[in-house]
């Protein structure tokens, strides 16, 4: 049984291997062709954390696999002190097929899969976004034939986005770039474990945006405070400010540059209304990219026992 806690635990051929799930099951959905492998098969969406893009793409993919989904708030489900976390993961992995839990501690996951008799699914934890980067660079794939040699440019807020962004490109050998304000950089030990874990990967760190995107085949951006961060909004607009991805930053990067968004966009913070809608952007793709991933990924566990 196979769990996808954080891209850490896995090895660069599993994560290939659900790359290339995703792109035989889109293909065959559109061109016509229904794959009920997932028939009579459950998921239950438990999360802590509201969502859009999450709790529609794994719901999504299991109907169009034949399958279905429960969804749970952490509520619901009696983890506010009606039930102990070992309890209630082991009445919940006994109903489902698969977990994907949306939370915000990593621990929770990790302590939550000690007990699950299912595979369960980092949906997204202050930590990590393993399905977003999954996501992302599947939609690299679609638009560069050579994606593995372009460089991704990851432009604002250290947080778990761009960390499992790092993982994945560090597992597949693609470059990446790191562009964020002084004090708000990826977690040095997690950079520095890649690099001696994959030592030939090409990472460029820097707080310089004109720098970052001078050689970007893509150019990629999220929320300037997360979820939970509320309280510290105002402060980090000021500062990541001359971060936004606006037309003139766009206009510095080479001609084949695409935008990349992993949603929901605060548009005139992070990004503006003309990169968010131009021509350049692949946001929307990036998006329906989410459900094509989950079916990917959900079948390729399944197949792991």
């Amino acid at each position: 049984m196979k769990h996808l806690k954080t891209l850490l635990d896995w090895k660069p051929a599993e994560t290939e291997a659900v790359l290339e799930t995703a792109r035989e099951l889109k293909k065959s959905w559109k061109s016509g062709t229904r794959q009920p492998h997932l028939a009579g098969h459950v998921i239950t969406m438990l999360f802590e954390k509201p969502s859009l893009r999450t709790r529609n793409s794994f719901e999504t993919a299991m109907i169009h696999l034949g399958g279905s989904g429960i969804f749970l708030t952490t509520q619901e489900a009696g983890l506010k002190g009606r039930e102990s976390l070992a309890d209630v993961a082991r009445v919940v992995s006994s109903y489902s097929d698969f977990v994907a839990i949306r939370t915000f501690s990593q621990q929770f996951i990790d302590d939550f899969s000690e007990w699950s008799s299912c595979p369960v699914i980092n949906a997204l934890s202050d930590s990590y976004h393993p399905c977003q980067a999954l996501t992302d660079i599947f939609t690299m794939s679609e638009l560069f034939d050579d994606y593995r040699e372009r460089r991704l440019v990851y432009i604002g807020d250290g947080n778990n986005v761009v960390a499992s962004l790092a993982i994945i490109t560090a597992q597949l050998g693609m470059p990446i770039t790191i562009c964020t304000p002084p004090g708000y950089e990826l977690d040095s030990a997690l950079v520095a474990k890649l690099q001696k874990d994959y030592p030939t990967w090409s990472v460029m760190l820097t707080n310089d945006v004109a720098a970052a995107v001078a050689d970007a085949d893509v150019v990629y951006t999220d929320v300037w405070a997360s979820m939970g961060q509320e309280a510290e909004e105002q402060k980090r607009k000021k500062i990541f400010e001359p971060y936004q991805i606006n037309e003139k930053l766009m206009a510095q990067a080479p001609a084949q540059c695409h935008f990349l968004h992993c949603l929901p966009a605060h548009r005139g913070d992070e990004v503006t209304d003309g990169v968010m809608d131009g021509a350049r952007s692949a946001a929307f793709l990036q998006a329906e990219n989410r459900m094509h991933l989950a079916k990917g990924l959900l079948h390729w566990l399944k197949q792991q026992g």
